[in-house]
Protein backbone atom coordinates (compact mmCIF):
# COMPACT_ATOMS: atom_id res chain seq x y z
CA UNK A 1 0.00 0.00 0.00
CA UNK A 2 1.53 3.30 -1.13
CA UNK A 3 2.07 6.01 1.49
CA UNK A 4 1.91 9.75 0.88
CA UNK A 5 2.38 12.88 2.91
CA UNK A 6 -0.99 14.19 1.71
CA UNK A 7 -3.80 12.69 -0.37
CA UNK A 8 -6.28 15.04 -2.05
CA UNK A 9 -9.72 13.58 -2.79
CA UNK A 10 -11.42 15.40 -5.66
CA UNK A 11 -9.52 17.41 -8.27
CA UNK A 12 -11.86 20.21 -9.24
CA UNK A 13 -11.16 23.86 -8.43
CA UNK A 14 -10.25 23.38 -4.77
CA UNK A 15 -8.63 19.98 -5.06
CA UNK A 16 -6.43 21.02 -7.99
CA UNK A 17 -5.38 24.15 -6.11
CA UNK A 18 -4.57 22.20 -2.94
CA UNK A 19 -2.59 19.60 -4.88
CA UNK A 20 -0.62 22.32 -6.67
CA UNK A 21 0.18 24.23 -3.46
CA UNK A 22 1.12 21.09 -1.53
CA UNK A 23 3.41 19.90 -4.31
CA UNK A 24 5.28 23.21 -4.18
CA UNK A 25 6.33 22.37 -0.63
CA UNK A 26 8.17 19.27 -1.74
CA UNK A 27 5.65 16.87 -0.27
CA UNK A 28 4.80 13.45 -1.66
CA UNK A 29 1.21 14.01 -2.74
CA UNK A 30 -1.52 11.99 -4.42
CA UNK A 31 -4.62 13.36 -6.13
CA UNK A 32 -7.64 11.10 -6.75
CA UNK A 33 -10.77 11.86 -8.77
CA UNK A 34 -13.66 9.64 -9.85
CA UNK A 35 -13.57 11.26 -13.31
CA UNK A 36 -10.79 12.69 -15.49
CA UNK A 37 -10.48 16.37 -14.64
CA UNK A 38 -11.09 18.88 -15.95
CA UNK A 39 -14.54 17.37 -16.53
CA UNK A 40 -18.16 18.52 -16.72
CA UNK A 41 -19.69 16.39 -13.96
CA UNK A 42 -19.24 18.67 -10.97
CA UNK A 43 -18.84 22.42 -10.49
CA UNK A 44 -15.54 23.40 -12.10
CA UNK A 45 -16.50 23.86 -15.73
CA UNK A 46 -18.57 26.07 -18.00
CA UNK A 47 -15.81 27.85 -19.97
CA UNK A 48 -16.07 31.10 -17.99
CA UNK A 49 -16.33 31.97 -14.28
CA UNK A 50 -16.57 35.40 -12.66
CA UNK A 51 -13.74 36.75 -10.55
CA UNK A 52 -13.86 40.00 -8.58
CA UNK A 53 -12.04 41.61 -5.67
CA UNK A 54 -14.91 43.36 -3.85
CA UNK A 55 -17.02 40.49 -2.55
CA UNK A 56 -20.67 41.18 -1.76
CA UNK A 57 -20.89 37.87 0.10
CA UNK A 58 -18.78 39.33 2.92
CA UNK A 59 -15.58 41.20 3.73
CA UNK A 60 -13.94 37.98 4.96
CA UNK A 61 -13.70 36.81 1.33
CA UNK A 62 -11.81 39.85 0.04
CA UNK A 63 -8.32 38.76 1.23
CA UNK A 64 -8.94 35.40 -0.45
CA UNK A 65 -9.91 37.08 -3.72
CA UNK A 66 -6.97 39.49 -3.69
CA UNK A 67 -4.48 36.70 -2.99
CA UNK A 68 -6.12 34.51 -5.64
CA UNK A 69 -5.68 37.23 -8.26
CA UNK A 70 -1.95 37.23 -7.48
CA UNK A 71 -1.81 33.45 -7.69
CA UNK A 72 -3.75 33.25 -10.96
CA UNK A 73 -1.10 35.50 -12.55
CA UNK A 74 1.66 33.32 -11.09
CA UNK A 75 0.03 30.18 -12.48
CA UNK A 76 -0.33 31.87 -15.87
CA UNK A 77 3.39 32.67 -15.97
CA UNK A 78 4.35 29.14 -15.01
CA UNK A 79 1.90 27.34 -17.29
CA UNK A 80 1.91 29.66 -20.29
CA UNK A 81 -1.91 29.62 -20.29
CA UNK A 82 -4.24 32.62 -20.34
CA UNK A 83 -6.46 32.00 -17.31
CA UNK A 84 -7.62 35.39 -15.96
CA UNK A 85 -9.05 38.05 -18.30
CA UNK A 86 -9.59 41.41 -16.57
CA UNK A 87 -12.34 42.79 -18.81
CA UNK A 88 -14.20 44.62 -16.02
CA UNK A 89 -17.25 43.75 -13.93
CA UNK A 90 -20.56 45.56 -13.64
CA UNK A 91 -22.80 44.82 -10.63
CA UNK A 92 -26.32 46.21 -11.03
CA UNK A 93 -29.07 46.58 -8.46
CA UNK A 94 -31.86 48.86 -7.41
CA UNK A 95 -30.73 51.96 -5.54
CA UNK A 96 -31.28 51.42 -1.82
CA UNK A 97 -32.41 47.87 -2.47
CA UNK A 98 -31.88 45.02 -0.03
CA UNK A 99 -32.14 42.08 -2.41
CA UNK A 100 -30.49 38.88 -1.17
CA UNK A 101 -27.83 37.11 -3.17
CA UNK A 102 -25.63 34.20 -2.03
CA UNK A 103 -27.04 34.45 1.47
CA UNK A 104 -26.45 38.17 1.91
CA UNK A 105 -28.89 41.06 1.91
CA UNK A 106 -28.00 44.25 0.01
CA UNK A 107 -25.40 42.48 -2.12
CA UNK A 108 -24.65 45.62 -4.14
CA UNK A 109 -24.23 47.74 -1.01
CA UNK A 110 -21.94 45.11 0.51
CA UNK A 111 -19.86 45.08 -2.67
CA UNK A 112 -19.44 48.86 -2.55
CA UNK A 113 -18.56 48.77 1.16
CA UNK A 114 -15.87 46.14 0.54
CA UNK A 115 -14.37 48.14 -2.33
CA UNK A 116 -14.16 51.24 -0.14
CA UNK A 117 -12.77 49.37 2.87
CA UNK A 118 -10.03 47.58 0.94
CA UNK A 119 -9.20 50.36 -1.52
CA UNK A 120 -10.30 48.40 -4.57
CA UNK A 121 -10.45 50.64 -7.68
CA UNK A 122 -14.05 51.09 -8.81
CA UNK A 123 -16.61 53.50 -10.21
CA UNK A 124 -20.21 54.18 -9.28
CA UNK A 125 -22.50 54.58 -12.28
CA UNK A 126 -26.09 55.76 -12.36
CA UNK A 127 -28.56 54.24 -14.83
CA UNK A 128 -27.94 56.89 -17.48
CA UNK A 129 -24.18 56.34 -17.43
CA UNK A 130 -24.63 52.57 -17.54
CA UNK A 131 -26.81 52.81 -20.65
CA UNK A 132 -24.46 55.27 -22.31
CA UNK A 133 -21.34 53.20 -21.65
CA UNK A 134 -22.96 49.79 -22.04
CA UNK A 135 -26.03 50.20 -24.27
CA UNK A 136 -26.61 46.44 -24.25
CA UNK A 137 -28.27 46.87 -20.82
CA UNK A 138 -31.80 48.22 -20.47
CA UNK A 139 -31.65 49.46 -16.89
CA UNK A 140 -34.42 51.14 -14.93
CA UNK A 141 -33.96 54.71 -13.74
CA UNK A 142 -33.76 53.53 -10.12
CA UNK A 143 -30.81 51.20 -10.70
CA UNK A 144 -27.23 51.73 -9.62
CA UNK A 145 -24.08 50.28 -11.15
CA UNK A 146 -20.82 49.32 -9.45
CA UNK A 147 -17.98 48.94 -11.96
CA UNK A 148 -14.71 47.19 -11.06
CA UNK A 149 -12.17 47.48 -13.91
CA UNK A 150 -9.75 44.90 -12.48
CA UNK A 151 -12.37 42.15 -12.28
CA UNK A 152 -13.27 39.80 -15.11
CA UNK A 153 -13.45 36.10 -15.83
CA UNK A 154 -11.50 32.89 -15.37
CA UNK A 155 -11.33 29.90 -17.70
CA UNK A 156 -12.18 27.09 -15.26
CA UNK A 157 -11.18 24.07 -17.32
CA UNK A 158 -7.82 25.63 -18.15
CA UNK A 159 -7.32 26.68 -14.53
CA UNK A 160 -7.86 23.14 -13.26
CA UNK A 161 -5.72 21.57 -15.99
CA UNK A 162 -2.87 24.04 -15.47
CA UNK A 163 -2.68 23.43 -11.72
CA UNK A 164 -2.82 19.66 -12.09
CA UNK A 165 -0.06 19.77 -14.69
CA UNK A 166 2.13 21.99 -12.50
CA UNK A 167 1.60 19.58 -9.60
CA UNK A 168 2.44 16.65 -11.84
CA UNK A 169 5.68 18.34 -12.92
CA UNK A 170 6.66 18.61 -9.27
CA UNK A 171 6.15 14.89 -8.73
CA UNK A 172 2.53 14.60 -7.67
CA UNK A 173 0.78 11.31 -8.46
CA UNK A 174 -2.64 11.57 -10.10
CA UNK A 175 -5.17 8.74 -10.11
CA UNK A 176 -8.16 9.62 -12.25
CA UNK A 177 -11.32 7.64 -13.05
CA UNK A 178 -10.89 6.18 -9.58
CA UNK A 179 -13.65 6.52 -6.99
CA UNK A 180 -12.88 7.01 -3.31
CA UNK A 181 -15.14 4.70 -1.31
CA UNK A 182 -14.18 5.47 2.27
CA UNK A 183 -11.75 7.08 4.70
CA UNK A 184 -10.62 5.59 8.00
CA UNK A 185 -8.04 6.17 10.70
CA UNK A 186 -5.00 3.93 10.41
CA UNK A 187 -1.58 3.50 11.93
CA UNK A 188 1.31 4.21 9.61
CA UNK A 189 3.87 1.44 9.37
CA UNK A 190 6.58 3.81 10.58
CA UNK A 191 4.45 4.88 13.53
CA UNK A 192 2.12 7.82 14.09
CA UNK A 193 -1.39 8.51 12.94
CA UNK A 194 -2.36 8.11 9.32
CA UNK A 195 -5.48 7.92 7.17
CA UNK A 196 -6.43 5.03 4.93
CA UNK A 197 -8.11 6.04 1.67
CA UNK A 198 -9.99 3.18 0.04
CA UNK A 199 -10.92 3.43 -3.64
CA UNK A 200 -12.57 1.10 -6.10
CA UNK A 201 -9.07 0.21 -7.29
CA UNK A 202 -6.92 0.06 -4.19
CA UNK A 203 -5.86 1.44 -0.83
CA UNK A 204 -3.53 4.33 0.02
CA UNK A 205 -2.14 5.76 3.24
CA UNK A 206 -1.81 9.48 3.82
CA UNK A 207 -0.38 11.30 6.81
CA UNK A 208 -2.99 13.92 5.94
CA UNK A 209 -6.00 13.91 3.64
CA UNK A 210 -7.88 16.80 2.03
CA UNK A 211 -11.47 16.04 1.01
CA UNK A 212 -12.45 18.40 -1.82
CA UNK A 213 -15.10 16.20 -3.37
CA UNK A 214 -17.65 18.88 -4.24
CA UNK A 215 -21.12 17.37 -4.83
CA UNK A 216 -19.86 13.99 -3.59
CA UNK A 217 -18.65 15.42 -0.27
CA UNK A 218 -21.70 14.18 1.68
CA UNK A 219 -20.69 10.59 0.90
CA UNK A 220 -17.39 11.02 2.76
CA UNK A 221 -18.37 12.88 5.93
CA UNK A 222 -20.53 11.94 8.95
CA UNK A 223 -24.29 12.30 8.57
CA UNK A 224 -24.61 15.39 10.82
CA UNK A 225 -22.20 17.24 8.53
CA UNK A 226 -23.60 15.80 5.32
CA UNK A 227 -27.02 17.14 6.28
CA UNK A 228 -25.61 20.68 6.20
CA UNK A 229 -25.01 20.43 2.46
CA UNK A 230 -27.40 20.60 -0.46
CA UNK A 231 -26.54 20.02 -4.10
CA UNK A 232 -28.41 22.07 -6.70
CA UNK A 233 -28.63 21.72 -10.47
CA UNK A 234 -27.70 24.91 -12.33
CA UNK A 235 -28.07 25.54 -16.04
CA UNK A 236 -25.92 27.84 -18.16
CA UNK A 237 -26.89 29.01 -21.65
CA UNK A 238 -24.97 30.50 -24.56
CA UNK A 239 -26.99 32.92 -26.74
CA UNK A 240 -25.98 34.21 -30.15
CA UNK A 241 -25.47 37.99 -30.37
CA UNK A 242 -27.07 39.80 -33.29
CA UNK A 243 -23.99 42.04 -33.57
CA UNK A 244 -21.02 40.04 -32.26
CA UNK A 245 -18.74 43.05 -31.77
CA UNK A 246 -21.24 44.59 -29.33
CA UNK A 247 -20.54 41.76 -26.88
CA UNK A 248 -16.76 41.57 -27.26
CA UNK A 249 -14.66 41.81 -24.10
CA UNK A 250 -13.64 45.36 -25.08
CA UNK A 251 -17.24 46.57 -25.19
CA UNK A 252 -19.15 44.35 -22.77
CA UNK A 253 -18.19 43.48 -19.18
CA UNK A 254 -18.83 40.52 -16.99
CA UNK A 255 -21.97 41.37 -15.03
CA UNK A 256 -24.15 40.44 -12.06
CA UNK A 257 -27.63 41.96 -12.13
CA UNK A 258 -29.94 41.74 -9.12
CA UNK A 259 -33.10 43.21 -10.55
CA UNK A 260 -35.64 42.39 -7.83
CA UNK A 261 -36.16 41.45 -4.21
CA UNK A 262 -37.75 38.04 -4.77
CA UNK A 263 -35.84 34.76 -4.92
CA UNK A 264 -34.13 34.15 -8.23
CA UNK A 265 -34.49 37.75 -9.45
CA UNK A 266 -30.98 37.99 -10.80
CA UNK A 267 -28.83 36.97 -13.73
CA UNK A 268 -25.16 37.04 -14.59
CA UNK A 269 -23.21 36.87 -17.81
CA UNK A 270 -20.02 37.36 -19.76
CA UNK A 271 -18.69 38.88 -22.95
CA UNK A 272 -18.39 36.70 -26.01
CA UNK A 273 -15.26 34.58 -25.71
CA UNK A 274 -15.85 31.39 -27.67
CA UNK A 275 -15.24 30.32 -31.25
CA UNK A 276 -18.96 30.40 -32.00
CA UNK A 277 -19.29 33.95 -30.66
CA UNK A 278 -21.94 33.02 -28.08
CA UNK A 279 -22.64 34.99 -24.91
CA UNK A 280 -22.95 32.99 -21.70
CA UNK A 281 -25.94 33.96 -19.53
CA UNK A 282 -27.28 32.21 -16.44
CA UNK A 283 -29.21 32.60 -13.23
CA UNK A 284 -29.31 30.33 -10.16
CA UNK A 285 -31.90 27.87 -8.92
CA UNK A 286 -32.17 26.67 -5.33
CA UNK A 287 -35.66 25.21 -5.49
CA UNK A 288 -34.92 21.48 -5.24
CA UNK A 289 -31.81 19.58 -4.10
CA UNK A 290 -30.47 16.84 -6.36
CA UNK A 291 -28.08 13.90 -6.16
CA UNK A 292 -24.94 14.18 -8.34
CA UNK A 293 -25.18 10.67 -9.74
CA UNK A 294 -28.82 10.92 -10.80
CA UNK A 295 -29.22 14.59 -11.72
CA UNK A 296 -30.66 15.38 -15.14
CA UNK A 297 -27.66 16.30 -17.28
CA UNK A 298 -29.56 17.21 -20.42
CA UNK A 299 -31.23 20.61 -20.87
CA UNK A 300 -34.74 20.80 -22.25
CA UNK A 301 -35.31 23.54 -24.86
CA UNK A 302 -38.12 24.85 -22.68
CA UNK A 303 -35.61 25.55 -19.91
CA UNK A 304 -33.57 27.79 -22.17
CA UNK A 305 -36.65 29.60 -23.38
CA UNK A 306 -37.81 30.13 -19.80
CA UNK A 307 -34.42 31.59 -18.84
CA UNK A 308 -34.56 34.02 -21.72
CA UNK A 309 -38.15 35.05 -21.08
CA UNK A 310 -37.76 35.42 -17.31
CA UNK A 311 -34.31 36.98 -17.05
CA UNK A 312 -32.97 38.26 -20.37
CA UNK A 313 -35.93 39.66 -22.31
CA UNK A 314 -36.32 43.38 -21.67
CA UNK A 315 -32.97 43.62 -19.89
CA UNK A 316 -30.34 42.83 -22.52
CA UNK A 317 -30.51 44.06 -26.10
CA UNK A 318 -29.16 42.17 -29.08
CA UNK A 319 -29.28 38.48 -28.12
CA UNK A 320 -31.14 35.79 -30.05
CA UNK A 321 -33.74 34.09 -27.79
CA UNK A 322 -32.66 30.58 -28.78
CA UNK A 323 -29.38 29.41 -27.25
CA UNK A 324 -26.63 27.83 -29.29
CA UNK A 325 -25.99 25.40 -26.44
CA UNK A 326 -26.61 24.81 -22.75
CA UNK A 327 -24.77 23.07 -19.94
CA UNK A 328 -25.52 21.73 -16.45
CA UNK A 329 -23.29 22.22 -13.43
CA UNK A 330 -23.76 21.53 -9.72
CA UNK A 331 -23.53 23.85 -6.73
CA UNK A 332 -22.79 22.31 -3.34
CA UNK A 333 -24.22 24.80 -0.86
CA UNK A 334 -24.56 25.34 2.86
CA UNK A 335 -27.61 26.89 4.47
CA UNK A 336 -25.76 30.16 5.12
CA UNK A 337 -24.05 30.28 1.72
CA UNK A 338 -20.55 30.04 3.20
CA UNK A 339 -17.72 27.60 2.63
CA UNK A 340 -16.71 24.74 4.91
CA UNK A 341 -12.99 24.48 5.65
CA UNK A 342 -12.30 22.56 8.82
CA UNK A 343 -11.00 19.38 10.38
CA UNK A 344 -13.03 16.21 10.02
CA UNK A 345 -14.79 15.73 13.40
CA UNK A 346 -14.13 11.99 13.61
CA UNK A 347 -10.94 11.23 11.66
CA UNK A 348 -7.71 12.96 12.66
CA UNK A 349 -5.58 14.60 9.96
CA UNK A 350 -8.47 14.99 7.51
CA UNK A 351 -9.42 18.46 6.22
CA UNK A 352 -12.83 19.14 4.69
CA UNK A 353 -12.48 21.66 1.86
CA UNK A 354 -15.71 22.15 0.00
CA UNK A 355 -19.23 23.55 -0.25
CA UNK A 356 -18.41 26.64 -2.27
CA UNK A 357 -22.09 27.64 -2.41
CA UNK A 358 -21.84 28.97 -5.96
CA UNK A 359 -19.08 31.53 -5.46
CA UNK A 360 -15.90 29.61 -4.72
CA UNK A 361 -13.99 29.19 -7.96
CA UNK A 362 -12.43 32.66 -7.85
CA UNK A 363 -11.00 31.97 -4.38
CA UNK A 364 -9.67 28.48 -5.05
CA UNK A 365 -5.89 29.09 -5.35
CA UNK A 366 -5.80 31.11 -2.12
CA UNK A 367 -7.85 28.45 -0.35
CA UNK A 368 -5.54 25.74 -1.65
CA UNK A 369 -2.55 27.71 -0.40
CA UNK A 370 -4.14 28.33 3.01
CA UNK A 371 -4.98 24.66 3.51
CA UNK A 372 -1.47 23.63 2.45
CA UNK A 373 -0.01 26.08 4.98
CA UNK A 374 -2.24 24.77 7.72
CA UNK A 375 -1.33 21.15 7.02
CA UNK A 376 2.40 21.88 6.99
CA UNK A 377 2.73 24.55 9.69
CA UNK A 378 -0.49 24.28 11.69
CA UNK A 379 -1.71 27.75 10.67
CA UNK A 380 -2.43 29.81 7.58
CA UNK A 381 -1.74 33.45 6.75
CA UNK A 382 -5.36 33.92 5.69
CA UNK A 383 -8.18 33.63 8.22
CA UNK A 384 -10.21 30.46 7.72
CA UNK A 385 -12.15 30.88 10.97
CA UNK A 386 -15.40 32.07 9.33
CA UNK A 387 -15.63 28.74 7.51
CA UNK A 388 -15.41 26.44 10.54
CA UNK A 389 -18.03 23.80 11.25
CA UNK A 390 -18.56 25.22 14.74
CA UNK A 391 -20.76 27.98 13.32
CA UNK A 392 -23.53 25.42 12.84
CA UNK A 393 -23.68 24.75 16.56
Amino acid sequence: MSTYDVIVVGLGALGAAALDRLSRRGLRVLGVDRFAPPHDRGSSHGELRITRAAIGEGAEYVPLALRSHELWREIERESGEELFVACGLLVLGKRGGAARHHGQSDFVGNTIACAERFGIPHEMLDARVVQRRFPQFETGTDELGYYEPGAGFLRPERCVAAQLELARRRGADLRTSEKVVSLASARAAAGGGSVEVVTDRGRYLGRSVVVAAGPWLPELVPAPIAQRFRVYRQVQHWFRPEVPSAFSRKRFPVFIWIYGDHAGAHLYGFPSDSADGAVKIASEDYASPVLPDSVQRSVDPDEAQATFDRHVRGRLHGLSPRPIRSSVCLYTSTEDGRFVIDAHPEIANVTILSACSGHGFKHSPALGEAVAERIVTGASALDLGPFALSRFG
